[in-house]
């Protein structure tokens, strides 16, 4: 016989997919990435438990007063002043949204559609500066305004990012003159 004959001759069906264990490893992965979200859901819950000594987030006040500069983007986290890693997760303010800023002479209103709303009197204005990160979220430098406040017994860093990257910089220096006016009548 010729060896083209015996390789004919010897063909041989394709095996059957196993498919009990195909199923089973499908099911098992699908557990396992359960696990991990269960898991990292209760470190977040976790988390917000640790911080709970923050005291509730203050509301704008009826009269705010004139807007001084307003500003719509995202609000991308609050971490604890200097730390740019140790997210706050209480009161929402681990939330990221998208937010609408308006700085008015009674402080810091940040609208939130979908998330807790908060405001930052002035006199728990702090600084301001331009950054590259906060918590979970990295930018080009200067691609971040963040504000430094006064909550409670803890400074806080907030991070904003505005549709509009050129309006940071005159956050930065409006924020940081009515900080030192602020400052000075103290």
């Amino acid at each position: 016989m010729t060896p083209v004959i015996l390789l004919a001759a010897e063909k041989k069906s394709a095996e059957v997919t196993d498919w009990a264990a195909r199923v089973g490893w499908l099911v098992g992965l699908a557990l396992f990435v359960a696990l991990v979200y269960w898991l990292m859901r209760e470190g977040w819950k976790w988390r917000g438990t640790l911080q709970g000594d923050l005291p509730e987030l203050p509301s704008a006040p009826d009269e705010p007063g004139e807007p001084k500069l307003t500003m719509s983007g995202r609000y991308h986290g609050s971490t604890t002043a200097g730390q740019w890693l140790d997210r706050i997760v209480a009161h929402g303010l681990g939330t990221r949204s998208l937010a609408e800023l308006t700085l008015t002479d009674a402080g810091l209103d940040v609208v939130r559609p979908g998330a807790s709303d908060f405001f930052v009197p002035a006199a728990q204005l702090r600084g301001a500066r331009l950054d590259k990160g906060i918590a979970g979220k990295v930018l080009t430098e200067g691609g971040l305004l963040v504000v430094t406040w006064a909550h409670g017994e803890r400074l806080i860093d907030s991070g904003f990012r505005s549709d509009r990257a050129a309006e940071h910089t005159e956050w930065v220096d409006t924020l940081n003159e009515m900080i030192n006016k602020t400052e000075g009548a103290r």
